[in-house]
């Protein structure tokens, strides 16, 4: 007698969440550094090495935003006019992670 697995599909799928990570990540990376490569002249008061905390807390937050629409992309899967609106839900969320990894990295220096 042998055993078998009913369960073969995997709800997560590790390389494309992983992409979408990776995208997502990137797409914030090159945002935050038109945003840093912007400023000549620092203020002293932020010290040497302020543009650190900005190139590290945004693309996390774009990473989980790609997170974000990997789930929504995936995990409701639907079709029709269904899928338009998980799509558009889920860049929205992406671009509100994105704002948001944008204010808290930029907080104290550039955003006050």
């Amino acid at each position: 007698m042998t055993q078998t697995n009913n369960l073969t599909t995997q709800l997560i799928q590790p390389s494309a969440l992983g992409k979408r990570m990776l995208i997502g990540g990137g797409i914030a990376l090159l945002v935050i550094s038109v945003f840093l490569l912007g400023v000549n002249h620092p203020n002293p008061a932020w010290g040497k090495l302020w543009m650190i905390r900005p190139l590290i807390i945004t693309p996390l937050a774009g990473a989980m935003g790609g997170l974000f629409f990997y789930f929504m992309d995936k995990v409701l899967n639907q079709s029709g006019w269904k899928r338009v609106v998980t799509l558009i839900l889920g860049v929205m969320g992406y671009i509100i992670a994105l704002w948001m990894g944008t204010v808290l990295g930029l907080a104290g220096t550039l955003w006050h």
